[in-house]
């Protein structure tokens, strides 16, 4: 059943900026492989919010979903898969929900869970503003991950750049404390533009604040083509890797708003 205060209240901010969408549908059509791993896989792998009918009544049971309970991080924007799959392969104790519109690119990834024998991969089709707002419950996430979003570099597009003052809110929201949020661009414009919203956010709201001690989760990314395609033209990578900070006389996992602000891991304590 969905409980509309739990996951509505605390997503306020997040409507609060122009609700557009951050991603631009990408035409493209399945191999015969793909067509069949997706009919065949996609039912026990992946949900399809895109399509009304299948859209899941309230947030996910996120240990239902994988048949555990582990730490979870969501991927927005997974792409083609293979760095979402690289890094699950490298981290078989950690559950990854990749979020993504781009059908082609989740049937590659589907193919990759079933070739690389992978079990603590799922997937869902769709907005991910809507996927946090609606289907994550508050301080579920040990981490969120955004890698390469797409930079809307003209300034009338700038609305529809996923990191917002009421994004970053939402995300914080959604992670546990000492949960890590990893950001990385190509995009000089877009760096500044996140940095500027990560400097500015509302310390007495929920926020996220730099990084400084140990990740409870891994912070390695296989570097994609499109990376290394930056790499020979000459752009930085630029990364932010931040926090949700622990409120002061609890462990890894409080929910509080009030904080230790340094960003540094509880050291009594195992973060993950």
């Amino acid at each position: 059943m969905r409980n509309d205060g739990d996951v509505n209240n605390s997503a306020e901010r997040a409507r609060e900026y122009p609700r557009v969408t951050s991603f631009r549908f990408r035409r493209g059509s399945l191999t015969t492989g793909q067509q069949r791993n997706w009919e065949t896989l996609w039912p026990q792998l992946g949900v399809d919010i895109l399509t009304a009918d299948t859209k899941p009544d309230g947030p996910l049971d996120l240990e239902a979903l994988f048949g555990r309970q582990a730490p979870t991080v969501l991927e927005i924007g997974s792409g083609t898969g293979i760095s979402t799959a690289a890094m699950a392969a490298a981290e078989p104790d950690v559950d990854v929900l990749a979020v993504e519109v781009y059908r082609p690119g989740l049937a590659q990834l589907v193919g990759l869970v079933d070739r690389n024998g992978l079990t603590n991969v799922r997937m869902i089709r769709g907005d991910a503003t809507v996927v946090l707002t609606e289907l994550i419950r508050p301080a579920s996430l040990t981490g969120i991950r955004l890698f390469f979003p797409d930079p809307w570099p003209k300034s009338r597009h700038h609305k529809r750049r996923f990191v917002q003052s009421g994004t970053l809110e939402l995300m914080a929201d959604r992670l546990i404390g000492g949960g890590v949020l990893h950001i990385a661009t190509d995009h000089a414009g877009y760096a500044e533009w996140i940095a500027e919203k990560l400097a500015t956010q509302d310390p007495a709201g929920h926020h996220v604040v730099q990084l400084t001690g140990a990740s409870p989760i891994s912070l390695d990314r296989p570097t994609t083509k499109f990376e290394g395609r930056a790499e020979r033209e000459g752009r930085d990578v630029n990364e932010f890797v931040y926090t949700r900070p622990v409120p002061r006389g609890t462990g890894p996992g409080g929910t509080g708003t009030g904080t230790d602000t340094d960003g540094t891991a509880d050291d009594s304590e195992d973060a993950s």
